[in-house]
């Protein structure tokens, strides 16, 4: 890593590209109603009270993103590290060798910013992640497909008594208590400080979620393998978007209104199975066009070149607008939801591809990109 980024190879596969923009910008759409919940974290676990037509609403958007672009871009890293992995074999360089400490980098580029922008950044978990899977990757086929069932089915074990906790009254999401004022009030130093005190409590995620992560990544490389991009893949894809659409939707659609005691369901198990039928589905898409690139798709490969200045950024630019010690929009406007939420992710993303794009133009890498880079060379030296 950065995963984010395209891994080094002879020709560029626009199709990653796209993918991870929309990965990246779909996060956001998962993210932003914590950004916009005038109690945070803690008010986006709460399940939403269905019955009026704007609750309706939101439960449908909120079904449209969760889970499914973190697991999407879970697949991409696992594409990039196989392109790393691929990258090393052609230099007849030591594997892992350099790569763990492209690991370490991102693990300390993610620690930033949990503890300086967002509660549930993703990076470390990938980071340690990677690590793993940079020992399994070379391996064969068969040692692959093993670690791939055993983390999957660890993962599927430890949701399923999550799942039995949350339906037989024993567990809960939420915290319960007052409504915090934190987020609608508190200052930017109240924050950081909760997120250091509060650790165990918002890296819970990160940990448990290795399992289904190392799993994901390993799909990935194997996929990729498999030749999911490539323009005789067709089959594959077609494959992939019958299993993600075909069986993973209509589960979906049950859990989402089935009660919060699926709430994990929902989020960590069907969501993987989603992704993988958008992996199938938008490269087929690009695969498609006829040409040259409109601004929707200048715009989503612009911010897949850029994907992890893009996830920093969007992050504090959300919680700029939305939180007490910024603007303050999610208290502000929390009787226009979900209107208001929709179009503020939208400004959002439509100002990143733009932004991108311009950036592209003059610069080679996004900045975070290009002070990995720096960083990543600079024991080389």
């Amino acid at each position: 890593m950065t995963d984010l980024q395209q891994a080094p190879t002879s020709r560029r596969i626009t199709a990653i590209d796209v993918i991870r923009g929309v990965a990246i910008l779909g996060t956001l759409g998962t993210n932003i109603w914590i950004f916009t919940d005038p109690e945070g974290p803690a008010g986006s676990l709460t399940a939403v009270a269905t019955g009026t037509i704007p609750a309706n609403i939101e439960a449908a958007i909120r079904f449209l993103a969760n889970g499914k672009f973190l697991a999407l871009l879970t697949l991409l890293f696992g594409i990039g590290l196989e392109l790393q992995y691929r990258s090393a074999l052609r230099r007849r360089g030591r594997w892992p060798g350099w790569y763990l400490w492209r690991a370490a980098l991102l693990f300390t580029e993610g620690l930033l910013h949990y503890v300086l922008i967002f509660e549930f950044d993703v990076l470390m978990s990938y980071a340690v992640t990677s690590m793993l899977v940079a020992y399994l990757i070379g391996r064969s086929e068969r040692a692959i497909r093993g670690w791939t069932i055993t983390m999957a089915s660890l993962h599927v074990a430890f949701i399923g008594v999550c799942t039995f906790g949350l339906l037989s009254g024993h567990a809960s999401t939420g915290g319960g208590g007052e409504p915090s004022q934190l987020y609608a009030s508190g200052s930017y130093l109240d924050q950081l400080s909760s997120r250091i005190a509060d650790w165990g409590t918002y890296r819970s995620e990160a940990i448990f979620i290795i399992p289904m992560s190392t799993a994901l990544f390993l799909i990935g490389a194997r996929l990729y393998r498999a030749g999911v991009f490539a323009p005789e893949g067709q089959r594959l894809r077609n494959r992939l978007m019958l299993f993600g659409f075909g069986l993973g939707v209509p589960l979906n659609l049950v859990t989402v209104y089935a009660g919060h005691g699926w709430f994990m369901v929902d989020r960590y198990i069907l969501p993987p199975i989603i992704a993988l039928g958008l992996l199938g589905l938008i490269p087929s898409v690009v695969g498609a066009m006829r040409g040259a690139p409109g601004p929707l798709h200048r715009g989503l490969t612009s911010v897949g070149r850029t994907a992890l200045s893009c996830y920093v950024f969007q992050n504090l630019v959300a919680t700029i607008l939305c939180y007490g010690w910024g603007f303050g929009l999610a208290t502000r406007f929390d009787w226009a939801r979900p209107w208001w939420v929709l179009v503020i992710w939208a400004a959002i993303c439509a100002t990143f591809m733009a932004l991108s794009t311009w950036w592209l133009r003059h610069f080679e890498r996004g900045p975070l990109e290009a002070a990995w880079n720096w960083a990543y060379k600079l024991p080389q030296r």
